[in-house]
This record gives C-alpha cells, sequence and structure tokens, in this order.
C-alpha cells in the first residue's frame, strides 16, 4: 500500500498522465492533439500579439510584429515532415489566391539541421514567402499559449498580431484554411 507524500505523488502523475489523452482531453483548456482539429478564438478571447522574429532560410531578418495590419498565416514545418510535405503546395496555392489583399504568409522551419535543406525544401515547392529559421524552436515561445509542439501547426492571426485560429496538425483542406483567413479578414475588431 503507498502512504503519505508518495501516494500524493502517484495520484498526480496518474492525473496528469490522463489530463490530455484523446479519452478526455483537457476539457475546457482548449488543448488540440496534433490531428488537424481547428481551433477558433473569439474576439474577446484573444490574447496579447504573438512575438515572432529571427532570420530567415536565406538570411533576412523578419519580424511578424512588422505585419500587424494584415491577417497573417504562420505555418510551422520541417523538410522531413511528411505531412508538411503533403500541405505546402496547398499553403502556396492559398497564399497565390490571397495576391494583393491585406495577407501575408509565413513560415517556421523548427527542425532541419541547415538552411540549405530548409531552402532547397522551398525552392523545390515554390515557397516564395518568407520563412524563419528556428531549428532550436525558440520563436515559438512567443505564440503564447497557443505555440504549437510539433510540425505541422498553422496560425491564423487577426490584423493585431494576435492568434485567431489554431490547426495543430496538418491542414484538414484548402477550404478550411482559406474559410478561417476569409473570416479573420472581415472581423471588425
Amino acid at each position: 500500500m503507498i502512504r503519505g507524500a508518495r501516494a500524493g505523488a502517484v495520484a498526480l502523475v496518474l492525473l496528469l498522465m490522463t489530463a490530455c489523452s484523446d479519452i478526455g482531453g483537457t476539457g475546457d483548456l482548449e488543448y488540440v492533439s496534433g490531428d488537424g482539429q481547428v481551433l477558433e478564438i473569439a474576439l474577446d478571447k484573444r490574447e496579447s500579439a504573438v512575438d515572432v522574429s529571427g532570420d530567415t532560410v536565406q538570411g533576412e531578418p523578419l519580424d511578424v510584429a512588422d505585419l500587424r495590419g494584415q491577417v497573417v498565416v504562420i505555418n510551422v514545418w520541417w523538410s522531413g515532415c511528411g505531412p508538411c510535405r503533403t500541405e505546402m503546395p496547398m499553403l502556396v496555392e492559398a497564399e497565390a489566391s490571397y495576391d494583393g489583399q491585406d495577407v501575408a504568409f509565413v513560415g517556421i522551419n523548427i527542425r532541419d539541421l541547415a538552411p540549405e535543406n530548409a531552402a532547397a525544401f522551398e525552392k523545390d515547392r515554390g515557397v516564395d514567402y518568407p520563412s524563419l529559421y528556428d531549428p532550436g524552436s525558440e520563436t515559438l515561445l512567443g505564440m503564447g499559449s497557443y505555440a504549437p509542439y510539433s510540425p505541422p501547426a498553422t496560425l491564423v492571426l487577426d490584423r493585431k498580431g494576435r492568434v485567431a485560429a489554431l490547426i495543430n496538425g496538418p491542414i484538414p483542406s484548402k477550404s478550411t484554411l482559406t474559410t478561417l483567413v476569409d473570416d479573420t479578414l472581415a472581423e471588425d475588431g
């Protein structure tokens, strides 16, 4: 029989093990597993603007704060990620469809060990929007409680730079992404 502090520790471990399972999730804490589920955040529930900046795959500085006033799609990817490879053509197509509108796309490469690998992946897939190069995933810390934990993940930021939507996992469809972007574009707040 387990007694005292040890019993409490065992109970805590069991509780934590069940808190983020596929069985019950985390209730109303808005945990999203990496299965492509979409989380939309109501205007009055949005956190402060994300703080994401660094150097791109090409070595140029980029600060997402400079894109305020636009809806920003941030896609977290890695060239060795199968779902990232699959969804990239859809992202390129979606980005092209917003040409001339107040929408910007930004990638964040979080796992390639050399920027040349990331650049080759972008070139091969026709990606012409910038991607931050962050193999240590430090940029994800600037996304608050909606920071994705693995690629792929896609965030839609409102015009104030706040997370309006999150897809933590592969994007289910182009129409899912464009609906999130269009809804965010149409917001007054």
